[in-house]
């Protein structure tokens, strides 16, 4: 008892230490989590949008995912190839239907980034010697 009556301050100032690292660890992850729940929304809206016939509005959404197609990590990437693969025929040649062009946008960034991994790890094998 006589240590925290000694330390009250520090340890008082610990104690909000870890409570502040606790609410912005919290709040980041709200954050991600929100962030890939609109990418879903905006997915499922322009797949919507396509298959009900408004054409317009489904390529603006595209282009919106388009944007944000580098940023987003690799397990929505695979979530939105998954998505858009059962609905489209990735042999048929469509440029009109905007569900079409995101699968081929995905397919081909889910092709740059297993490059890239491949490279990283040659290189770290290459290390290796």
């Amino acid at each position: 008892m006589l240590f925290v009556r000694q330390h009250k301050f520090a340890l008082l100032f610990l104690l909000l230490l870890v409570f502040c690292s606790i609410m912005v660890v919290r709040q980041l992850m709200h954050r991600y989590e929100a962030k890939n729940i609109k990418h879903a929304e905006l997915r499922e809206a322009m797949i919507l949008l396509q298959t009900g016939g408004y054409s317009n509005e489904a390529a603006r959404l595209y282009w919106r995912l388009y944007n944000e197609l580098e940023t987003i990590p690799n397990k929505q990437l695979v979530e939105d190839w998954q998505r858009t693969v059962t609905l489209v025929d990735p042999g048929a040649n469509q440029p009109s239907n905007s569900v079409w062009r995101y699968y081929w946008t995905v397919r081909k960034e889910m092709e740059r980034r297993s490059e890239d991994i491949i490279q990283r790890a040659r290189k770290l094998a290459d290390e290796e010697k």
